[in-house]
């Protein structure tokens, strides 16, 4: 179990990334989002990857593997997830995408847990917490092709 972040740290900055290997040796970036549909604090979420306020994802649209984080947070409206080239929007929570491009997929999620004190923890047993932050320093944002504006 590997200490991440504070809840309190997602919310107020509205995400946090970090880059794990995951179980085939590859670098992988994922990011922690407030998620407001938690279940009670302390009590154990029935969403694989929404724990207490907040859900852990793999950094990348299911459409055409576009980084939601470049370096400047993730694009959220109204509890959504909004891919930075072509639009779709993914619930926060569970991850799901019920329009634009990648309508009909769900992201890739990683098991966390919080702890009584708000802390998060890694506890995805296919993954390896290497650092905070991105896997290759680019910060490059995506060419879009959206309809949507931020």
């Amino acid at each position: 179990m590997q200490e991440l972040t504070t809840v309190e740290t997602v919310h107020e900055e509205g995400s946090w990334l970090f880059t794990v290997r995951n179980q085939y040796g590859e670098q992988e970036e994922v990011i922690l989002v407030p998620c407001d549909d938690a279940t009670e604090q302390g009590s154990t979420s029935s969403r694989p990857a929404a724990d207490d306020g907040v859900a852990a994802w793999i950094n990348r649209c299911t459409h055409e593997a576009q980084r939601f984080d470049t370096g400047r947070g993730v694009p959220m409206r109204d509890g959504q997830l909004i891919c930075p080239r072509h639009g779709s929007m993914f619930d926060a929570c569970s991850g799901h995408c019920d329009n634009g491009d990648a309508a009909g997929t769900t992201l890739p999620s990683v098991d966390i847990t919080v702890s009584a004190d708000n802390t998060v923890y890694l506890t995805d047993d296919d993954t390896t917490f290497l650092h905070e932050g991105s896997s290759d320093g680019d910060d490059d944002g995506p060419d879009s092709t959206s309809h949507i504006s931020l």
